[in-house]
């Protein structure tokens, strides 16, 4: 049986790579140290039925200290998806656990895999590594300019698992996510936010440019990425690839495609940028298409609008405001608080 360790096996990326792998009669180890990021309860859910599974063991521990080797055991593949998310808490004091949690235990992983000697480390790596580019969509080969501290730690990552590769022989893969969405989001993320700011009649404070456009990719789409990183033989070592949605977007298209989804109208406060708040997103990901044969299939609309049940449902809503939209689709209006907001992308 094909036996695969997931770091992160709690998170938002992560529970969803558990339940696909488990669907396909995978054997998953999951590692998670529930870091207080947002709330631990919610990781706790994200993996409830999960831990219903025989074929999921759950081990809460941190990487820095965990005995790992013996962790992955016959595993072929990790998938280490653990880390400190989020841009504008990585400054200052903060500093510390980013290069903590994304630059230490990436190492610790990777030092494992060294000793375990048959595994492949496939890396959640971030598009922050870009920073504002100098091109868009933007290639693998542009050179990474990271706009914040936590893009310096995620570009550090992508480096230990170059030089493993190059220097040990380690099979390792970096996957460069772009701005992942889908139900069980984090919920200090901006799709989420709005989500909430419509269903429960709440105000969607929007941070950055109101053109500010993000290359939003669904978060089964990121999932099939990451197996097949993990599945592909004969992958040259070190590999760093781009995984996108190719469907750049303004934060003022999401808000109309969620208000088109619940017919509610969200009011929006503007907020300044942020530091280490990008303009744009936007990735080419051929290179995905042609080591993996991977391609993005969810578009943007459909994506939100499973976010969008999701969260209803979770938050015990009754839907009648959206069978309006199931049984007749429309296009999403605009309403006074979001068309007042509508520049330019970009």
């Amino acid at each position: 049986m094909f036996k695969a360790v997931v770091t992160g096996a709690a998170g938002f990326i992560g529970s969803t790579l558990c339940r696909a792998l488990l669907a396909e009669d995978v054997e998953v180890v999951g590692i998670d140290k529930f870091t207080p990021y947002y709330w631990p309860q919610r990781k706790w859910r994200n993996i409830a039925d999960l831990q219903m599974n025989p074929r999921f063991t759950l081990v809460h521990d941190d990487l820095a200290t965990a005995d790992l080797v013996s962790l992955y055991g016959d595993a072929t593949v990790v998938f280490h998806l653990a880390g400190q998310p989020g841009v504008r808490t990585s400054w200052s004091t903060g500093f510390d656990e980013y290069v903590t949690e994304n630059v230490l235990a990436t190492q610790c992983v990777l030092e494992a895999a060294r000793e375990h000697g048959d595994v492949r480390v496939v890396y959640a790596s971030s598009s922050s590594v870009y920073g504002n580019a100098e091109r868009y969509p933007c290639r693998e080969t542009d050179r990474p300019a990271p706009f914040s501290p936590y893009g310096v730690t995620k570009l550090a990552g992508e480096h230990l698992a170059v030089l493993y590769a190059r220097n040990y022989g380690v099979s390792t893969v970096s996957l460069r996510f772009f701005t992942v969405y889908g139900p069980s989001q984090r919920p200090e993320m901006a799709i989420a936010q709005m989500i909430d700011a419509a269903l429960k009649g709440n105000t969607f404070n929007l941070f950055a440019a109101r053109g500010a456009v993000r290359d939003f990719t669904y978060v089964d789409d990121i999932v099939r990425a990451v197996i097949l990183a993990g599945r592909t033989p004969d992958l040259p070592p070190g590999l760093v690839l781009n995984v996108c949605g190719g469907e750049p977007a303004t934060m003022i298209d999401v808000l109309e495609y969620v208000h088109g989804i619940v017919g509610e109208d969200i009011p929006v406060d503007l907020s300044p940028a942020m530091p280490g708040d990008v303009l744009r997103t936007g990735g080419d990901n051929r290179l995905a298409r042609e080591a993996l044969g991977w391609r993005p299939t969810t578009r943007l609309f459909d994506g939100v609008l499973q976010q969008v049940l999701w969260r209803a449902s979770e938050l015990g809503l009754s839907t009648p405001r959206l069978d309006g939209w199931m049984s007749e689709p429309v296009r999403p209006l605009r309403t006074a608080p979001v068309a007042a907001l509508a520049e330019p992308a970009v």
